[in-house]
């Protein structure tokens, strides 16, 4: 967490509230999170006056286009997410200063804030602290050759099931590790593939060699159809994740398999299986999902 479907949701809320706005200060008391520059008084010299030009996702990297060509791209790895407001610090701990989402429990875990032009705050809240905070020069950061191994947008246009087949049938391994691997598609992570393979009756454990056309194509389209439906229900809150507002997604609604272990399928009404496939949790229907 948070996947694709979440980091767009961030993205799309972070056009909204914060292009234009210009970074005035900045605040952490968990320095670490940032990871270029490494000395932290280094990234504040060089955000500080620095406008929000656009804001796009790469894959589960949120990019922040600065004037000046700069880029800070931000990961918000297992447990972090971005929150628009205003905060106050009482008692050692900032606390919103508007009642309301901002309050929820996982929201508290305030430890980097940008200070805006106008008035207002836009807070990193990381659990963990696992996420990371990188200031580039544009350029530098578009010719990186890490960055360039990101696989393709799965739900750009030029995401066919044409080109969907090849890079696959490409792979070797089992299809959950696959759909997994930011190089070979981006932003797929254990919810949603989990959640894809249920609505294609993949198992999780089945080689990529062994998948007919059919299987194939089953796939894409569940890709194509989890993804966008968990966008418009902005993301999945079932743990951490909570939208720049505050608020929790909604996808829960909609989560079939990931995490609901023995309880029964929604197609068959057999229970729900938990496996390990390369170290992740995988949840399936044995009679749905058959090796």
């Amino acid at each position: 967490m948070p996947e694709l479907p979440e980091v767009e949701t961030i993205k799309r809320d972070l056009n909204k509230r914060v292009v234009g706005k210009t970074i005035v200060g900045v605040w952490s008391d968990a320095p670490k999170l940032i990871k270029r520059p490494k000395n932290f008084l280094q990234f504040k010299k060089g955000i500080i006056g620095k406008k929000i030009e656009k804001v796009q996702r790469r894959a589960k990297n949120v990019l922040f286009y600065l004037s000046g060509g700069k880029i800070m791209l931000a990961h918000q790895k297992m447990t972090g997410h971005f929150l628009y407001g205003n905060w106050e610090k009482k008692e050692n701990l900032w606390k919103s200063k508007v009642k309301g989402p901002l309050d929820d429990p996982m929201n508290r875990f305030v430890h980097l804030i940008f200070y805006l032009d106008n008035k207002k705050q836009l807070a990193l809240s990381d659990m963990r602290k696992f996420a990371k905070i990188e200031l580039w020069k544009e350029k530098d950061l578009l010719n990186n050759k890490e960055f360039n191994k990101i696989g393709p947008e799965p739900l750009d246009r030029s995401f066919s099931l044409k080109k969907f087949k090849k890079i696959i049938s490409e792979e070797k391994g089992k299809i959950k590790q696959v759909l997994m691997d930011q190089t070979v598609i981006a932003g797929i992570g254990n919810i949603y593939s989990d959640e894809v393979l249920w609505r294609a009756k993949i198992n999780p454990l089945r080689k990529i060699a062994d998948l007919s056309e059919e299987d194939l194509g089953n796939i894409y389209f569940a890709i194509i159809d989890v993804l966008k439906k968990s966008i418009k229900l902005r993301g999945e809150s079932f743990s951490d994740f909570r939208d720049l507002q505050g608020e929790k997604g909604k996808f829960d609604v909609e989560r079939k398999v990931y995490k609901r272990e023995k309880e029964l399928c929604e197609r068959c009404k057999t229970p729900i299986k938990r496996m390990k496939v390369g170290g992740r949790s995988a949840h399936f229907c044995p009679k749905c999902q058959k090796v």
